[in-house]
């Protein structure tokens, strides 16, 4: 049996491949256009959010949201757990209500189709060059500035183990937070982990089926401002990782923040 579900789940990772390959090019012209031209750079939000509706239709996936908190006015960080690709392709079509830059490890520009994307309308992280992680820095802050609100995932990598559990988040996403003065939306994925595994695990589990998503209630400018870096990263921490050991108390371990 565990041999059937891993072949079907390489299956459907080459099935979701293809449906992303196919959007990309498809889309590529009007993003090539939009993207020129500063001044339309937020439409290209909108032609993302299409993107990731067509995902989630054409790859079968629906989205259940567990808990759907009130969000604050724009612009805001995003703070989200992250197993799975699928937290990337589905955040657009669950957080429309205000255009959004995703702070990513720049590792991601290595893949060629990607790459044209991310650069376009995100900002990429290169954690091991001081220099180039503190311009990224300053591109965030001018992002919010400019009316942007940012997506991060601080535990900056998606585990390579299969296990829900987080890993000890990084303080940069609470850091920006504070220098802003913005509020913070904590959201945690349950499922997309066995909904869509890392790809480099050619045979780990993949289907379509329910993403379960808790959008949980923000954390105010002002409460940001009250909070230490530590603290803020504490309560989001917490905030996350609740619903996993509700869902997964035997999978989750322990893991030091």
């Amino acid at each position: 049996m565990t041999a059937v579900k891993g072949f079907f789940g390489f299956i459907w990772k080459l099935y979701v491949g293809i449906i992303f390959v196919f959007f990309a090019i498809l889309l590529y012209p009007f993003f090539f256009i939009l993207l020129a031209v500063p001044a339309w750079k937020r439409s290209s939000f909108r032609l993302f959010v299409c993107w990731s509706w067509c995902m989630r239709l054409f790859c079968f996936y629906r989205i259940k949201k567990i808990l759907d908190a009130e969000l604050p006015e724009g612009p805001y960080v995003i703070v989200s757990n992250h197993s799975s690709y699928l937290d990337i392709f589905v955040m657009h079509s669950l957080m429309s209500k205000h255009p959004f830059l995703f702070l990513g490890k720049g590792e991601i520009l290595s893949y060629p189709i990607i790459r044209t994307y991310f650069k376009g309308l995100n900002i990429p992280v290169h954690r091991k060059d001081r220099a180039k992680a503190a311009r990224s820095f300053g591109l965030a802050k001018k992002a919010v500035q400019e009316g942007w609100s940012l997506v991060i995932f601080p535990e900056g990598t998606i585990p390579d183990d299969g296990n829900p559990a987080m890993l000890p988040f990084k303080a940069g996403a609470f850091k920006l937070a504070k220098e802003l003065a913005v509020p913070i939306v904590p959201i945690t994925f349950t499922n997309n982990f066995q909904l869509f595994s890392d790809p480099e695990r050619l045979f780990g589990p993949a289907r379509p089926g329910v993403s379960r998503v808790y959008i949980h209630p923000f954390l105010s400018a002002e409460k940001v401002n009250e909070l230490s870096e530590k603290e803020l990263l504490n309560t989001c921490f917490d905030a996350i990782n609740g619903p996993l050991i509700k869902e997964f108390p035997e999978l989750i371990r322990n893991v030091q923040r």
